[in-house]
């Protein structure tokens, strides 16, 4: 979830172009900042205006008290005391990205960027294919010249913007393909990964590493997409997906939790020991899917001890070493 968290972040900081106040970010957004590192890093912004400290809800301009502070009026809370932490401001390594995304899209390193100005860069070509990186579609679509500088005899372009709300489906002609930087690219691994399948002219993608293949889980177990959630692939650690692959391998069966562990490799007494929230962590949005995940994932039958996992049921086993056994179930 973080790494998705941390995605959508760096998206929306590029669709903008410009600082944002930290205050404004979602307690998401805030949470995929601890991922990011440099990524997403201080700047300077325009200190004169602020987001109102107190309702967060308005701009109100800044000026001194006279005794050394700073205040805001804002319209709906009056005079506000504003702290040096309230000026904070963070943008996204613009160069980092496009760097970044060169190489998910194969781009040979003996091509350079080229600034077209105004949001728009040409990144290079993947194999014969000219790609453009650009803030808004608009742009591209209504400055036509921009994709006659770039074109190529046989190769198709490809222009790369954040989602638009005014245009879906193909925008562009033959010859042009659109891809959506929110849907089509992820953060993975410290850097950008490509999702799905590219044209021909392009090099192979690299899978979505969240990418559903066993029921909801990612190969890995590292990730699932729960049936009735909002579609947000929620992530795991190395040990809760250890239990969940080990569940999985019972096909649905109820079984003991020694079982259970034993398979999974680990010294905890029973499943559940893996999803228990922490103190520290109480209120933490990952933390918080990942017990309710469990949740809906895994039945229990309290009074008999068992387990199991309906959803594995009729599941082959993920692994060479795994074998067919009693199954689990929920047990908090």
């Amino acid at each position: 979830m973080a790494a998705h968290d941390a995605w959508a972040l760096i998206c929306r900081l590029f669709a903008g172009g410009t600082p944002v106040l930290r205050t404004t970010l979602s307690p998401r957004e805030t949470s995929a900042l601890s991922i990011l590192g440099k990524v997403v890093k201080p700047t300077v912004a325009d200190q004169s205006f602020v987001l109102c400290p107190h309702c967060q809800q308005h701009r109100a301009q800044v000026w001194g008290d006279g005794r050394g502070g700073r205040m805001c009026r804002c319209p709906d809370c009056g005079p506000v005391a504003v702290e040096a932490a309230d000026g904070v401001a963070l943008a996204l390594d613009e160069d980092w990205l496009r760097t970044k995304m060169r190489v998910a899209l194969g781009i040979e390193s003996r091509d350079g960027i080229d600034d077209l100005g105004d949001g728009v860069w040409r990144l290079g070509d993947a194999r014969r294919s000219p790609v453009l990186l650009a803030r808004d579609l608009t742009r591209v679509l209504h400055e036509s010249a921009l994709l006659d500088r770039v074109r190529v005899e046989g190769g198709d372009i490809r222009v790369i913007t954040p989602r638009s709300s005014a245009t879906r489906g193909s925008p562009f002609g033959a010859g042009v393909e659109w891809l959506v930087l929110e849907e089509r690219f992820t953060f993975y691994g410290g850097g950008i990964a490509l999702i799905g399948t590219p044209s021909s002219s392009a090099k192979p993608a690299i899978a979505d590493p969240a990418a559903p293949v066993n029921g909801p889980f990612s190969a890995d177990f590292k990730w699932a997409a729960l049936p009735d959630g909002d579609g947000t692939p929620i992530r795991f650690t190395d040990g809760q997906a250890k239990v969940f692959e080990a569940l999985w391998s019972f096909k649905g069966e109820a079984t003991t939790a020694e079982r259970i562990m034993q398979r999974a490799g680990l010294d905890s007494a029973k499943p559940s020991d893996l999803f228990k929230i922490k103190t520290k962590d109480k209120g933490k949005p990952e933390p918080e899917a990942q017990h309710a995940a469990y949740g809906a994932l895994v039945v229990t039958q309290q009074r008999a001890g068992l387990y199991s996992m309906p959803c594995a049921a009729g599941a082959l086993a993920s692994s060479p070493h795994q074998i067919s056994g009693k199954g689990e179930t929920f047990m908090a």
